[in-house]
């Protein structure tokens, strides 16, 4: 009863500042972080621990499958050069360079931990940015690459986090057997994916005309696919990711405006709540992590996490505006596929880089990290590694949360002023 009590609280909390955050114009995410770290402050207030597993199976799948159920496919192809680069080269590549920081910076962080921080830390989460900038005027171009890359990068992390972990272990990394269980991973998915919509595709053509028997298939299927993905060892965010792309297109031939419209307003109160509910539940983690610490700690490893948020920060700024340099030149050579639409302006780099933001991913996989070894001892530095990632969450999504709409309407006068 006391945990029902609870939900029911946070959920009563995230609907009324949601509210305020419109009037005050404050982004909803800030006010709910903030929120989510008084309220954890409160003695009396219950730890809430979370389940990693049951984190990604309730909120993953839903928030996946309709950013890739809403996103724009033809944007999406022109610029899959771009998302791929953001969602699978820039993950291994800031995984990295956390990890060199962290080795060097922090006593005892060995070269697997560092990786193993690294990884949690690789990817970035669109919902956030999404969030933030709706209603800023962002062009279609960047939306897709925002949402495309959040829709990709999580597979990679994912992998990325799993070797970390398993050299902790002791289990020796072997590279051409990462990558070959990378490729599988992603192809898996992708096959699960197809099936997946396949199956649903047949379903809804002899349902269609029950309206709430369709959103109620539409509503299961991404966590029924997720799981028979993750059950099947492969990638269960590719799968809905796929699931989502094939529904969407199959959606627009036979569902009926009416039908569409009514699942779309049914989605928007899903996505609401799930959304609002990841970011209470980020700033609840901190004081929770936080008294599993000493005193003297605390303030070290919050600096810690800010240097780690800038070096962050500045790879993704080098790595956006290095394919834009690319992009150029492989359209001045013709080479691949590369169109004139494909290419970004200084104004699109500039706002990509800048929504590199962390969240339900770099949290729940931080949470999930094991408590022990094969061995039995304590996982090390667990602690440490955990209260890293939540301030470099909280640091990304409120430093450049509360900056993001300024810069956005920033570059926007400037593009009036100089038309």
């Amino acid at each position: 009863m006391e945990n029902y009590s609870v939900v029911i609280i946070i959920l009563a909390v995230m609907i009324g500042l949601s509210a305020i955050a419109d009037k005050v114009r404050l982004p909803y995410p800030i006010l709910l972080i903030s929120a989510g770290i008084a309220v954890g402050f409160i003695p009396a207030w219950p730890n809430i621990e979370l389940n990693a597993e049951v984190i990604l199976l309730i909120f993953l799948p839903p928030l996946l499958y309709d950013a890739a159920f809403n996103i724009s496919f033809r944007q999406f192809r022109t610029n899959i050069n771009t998302i791929s680069t953001l969602a699978i080269s820039l993950v291994f590549i800031t995984a990295t360079g956390i990890a060199v920081t962290a080795h060097y910076l922090i006593p005892g962080m060995t070269w697997p931990l560092s990786f193993v921080l690294g990884a949690i830390l690789s990817a970035t989460d669109a919902v956030a940015a999404m969030s933030i900038t709706k209603g800023l005027g962002l062009s279609h171009k960047t939306n897709t690459i925002l949402e495309g890359e959040s829709l990709v990068n999580d597979a990679s992390a994912l992998v990325a986090y799993r070797f970390a972990v398993a050299a902790v272990t002791g289990t020796a990394f072997v590279f051409w057997k990462a990558t070959l269980e990378f490729v599988i991973l992603m192809a898996g998915g992708f096959l699960v994916g197809f099936f997946m919509a396949k199956l649903l595709g047949k379903v809804l053509q002899y349902v269609h005309r029950n309206y709430l028997v369709t959103i109620s298939f539409m509503l299961l299927m991404p966590f029924v696919t997720y799981l028979v993905a993750e059950e099947m060892h492969v990638s269960g965010v590719i799968a809905v990711v796929i699931l989502g792309l094939g529904i969407s297109r199959f959606s627009r031939k036979l569902l009926p405006d009416g039908l569409r419209q009514q699942s779309k307003s049914f989605w928007d109160v899903i996505i609401f709540l799930l959304n609002g509910l990841i970011f209470i539940l980020i700033g609840l983690q901190f004081p929770y992590v936080a008294k599993s610490l000493e005193r003297d700690q605390i303030l070290l490893y919050i600096g810690y996490g800010f240097i780690i948020t800038i070096v962050a920060l500045v790879i993704r700024v080098a790595r956006v505006f290095g394919q834009r340099v690319n992009l150029e030149r492989a359209f001045k050579k013709g080479k691949g596929r590369i169109t004139e639409h494909a290419l970004l302006d200084f104004k699109n780099s500039l706002i990509i880089s800048w929504s590199g933001m962390r969240g339900i991913v770099s949290l729940a996989i931080a949470i999930g990290l094991p408590v022990t070894l094969k061995d039995g001892s304590p996982f090390p530095q667990r602690a440490a590694i955990i209260f890293i990632s939540i301030v470099v969450v909280l640091f990304t999504l409120i430093g450049q949360g509360l900056t993001l709409p300024w810069l956005v309407r920033k570059l926007n006068t400037e593009e009036k002023k100089t038309v």
